[in-house]
């Protein structure tokens, strides 16, 4: 029997599970550990919450977590109470599958002052994530800068502008939609240090600022290229930009209607964030295009913010004993390799990049390394105690974890509670999702 623990319960894990058991059928048995007591990582903490359909995703990682040879084992913080090292004795392989939960900093002066977050904080409040739900983000000024051209910060601008009918069958989270309710937003300005050949915005989630009931998209006509540069841009990127003309190109009246305005600033990087105690504005920089990268001018201009959400990308969080790349902000490894017998797979492995689906071959290709590591005698030399073994360690440490049957209760808990219209009210904290347990 082969003995293989994945750190981590979102996409990228939850492929390599499916992966395993495709690669070596019945002679596998593979546990999952979480720190949450609840398995799917972004899907339920970082995917918006009124993007109902990408979360369906997760009926898929359901399907293999109810086979008898994977088991979901949360609420375990591999590093703390157990260590990698400890998994290593206990598994053949062990796949590192955290993700990138940590905000990359802007490094510039003002960024710990208060009202300025980082995207996973901010997306996390929203979504309910224990580790962030209080959070307690002040909304009653007017403008919000939302820095970075990326899907998150669609998604982040997208959630302040929303009504609160806009909501219906989300699972935004009860505290979350009560503090929009009561926003004063009426601008909010999307800050890039490029131009809009260099968005990293999709087309789908691009066009969904256009459908808002009280928020309309702007963008200046002077800030596009000519049209006849969007020739060379790769289709998606094109159909962007062209959705970026079609919002220029609405007329001001029409856009006058709306209450709040949702600002394109091309160009323009913040160099810091000012304010007594609390931001209340972004000091940018204008920028020149120099063969695509961008360099400051020297001139200087202050935005008003009330708040200001950076959304510049994530950093994989280390852990003790697991060789750390700090430039790359993930796992030193070769092509997903990291130490004999131990391994990384998806944002853990590469950085962030990629959409979900992009964890699919990432898992399929590390469980194959896996299988030319037993063949080649790297690993699963010795009998290694795999579940049973963890089992008595558990029981030796006292540790209380979370099944997936005990999730399963969780999810039934959380269903009941739903408002009208939404499929679910998450549990915000960890003790209330173990008490819907007990």
């Amino acid at each position: 029997m082969r003995h293989i623990a994945i750190i981590g319960s979102g996409p990228a894990g939850y492929y390599t599970a499916e992966a395993a058991q495709k690669q070596f059928g019945d002679n596998v048995r593979v546990d999952i550990f979480d720190m949450l007591p609840v398995p799917y990582g972004l899907i339920r903490t970082g995917v918006a919450p009124d993007h109902q359909s990408i979360k369906g995703v997760s009926r898929r990682y359901e399907k293999t977590a109810l086979t008898e040879n994977v088991r979901f084992v949360g609420n375990i913080r591999i590093g703390e109470a157990v260590s990698v090292d400890d998994l290593r004795e206990l598994y053949d392989a062990v796949v590192i599958a955290t993700g990138a939960p940590v905000d990359r900093d802007l490094g510039i002066e003002g960024e710990d002052l208060a009202n300025a977050f980082g995207s996973a904080a901010f997306v996390g409040w929203y979504n309910g994530h224990p580790q962030f739900a209080g959070l307690d983000p002040d909304l009653s000024g007017t403008t919000a800068v939302v820095i970075g051209m990326g899907n998150v910060a669609l998604d982040v601008a997208r959630i302040l502008a929303k009504t609160p009918d806009e909501f219906a069958g989300s699972d935004i989270v009860a505290h979350a939609l009560e503090t929009l309710r009561s926003s004063n937003i009426e601008r909010i300005v999307l800050l890039g240090r490029r131009g809009p050949h260099q968005i990293m915005m999709t087309p789908k989630e691009l066009g969904e600022l256009a459908e808002l009931e009280r928020a309309a998209p702007h963008v200046d006509t002077d800030d596009l290229p000519d049209e006849a540069e969007d020739a060379i841009l790769e289709p998606g990127l094109r159909k962007s930009v062209g959705l970026l003309r079609q919002f220029a190109a609405t007329p001001e009246h029409i856009r006058a209607e709306k209450r709040v305005a949702i600002e394109f600033a091309f160009q323009a990087q913040p160099v810091a964030l000012r304010g007594d105690g609390k931001v209340e504005a972004v000091e940018i920089e204008r920028t020149e295009l120099v063969k695509g990268r961008a360099v400051g001018t020297g001139k200087t201009e202050r935005l008003r913010a009330d708040i200001v959400i950076s959304c510049i990308g994530y950093r994989t969080a280390p852990i003790p004993g697991v060789p750390f790349d700090e430039r790359a902000g993930r796992f030193a490894n070769d092509d997903g390799r990291i130490l004999p017998g131990l391994y990384a797979v998806g944002w853990a492995k590469r950085g962030p990049s990629g959409t979900i689906g992009t964890n699919k071959p990432d898992g399929f290709n590390i469980i194959e390394k896996i299988g030319e590591d037993f063949d080649a005698g790297v690993i699963g030399k010795g009998r290694k105690a795999g579940r049973e073994g963890f089992d008595a360690l558990a029981a030796e440490r006292e540790l209380d974890y979370v099944t997936f049957r005990d999730w399963k209760k969780i999810e039934e808990a959380e269903t009941a509670a739903a408002r009208e219209g939404s499929p679910r009210e998450k549990f915000v904290d960890i003790e209330a999702m173990i008490k819907a347990v007990n």
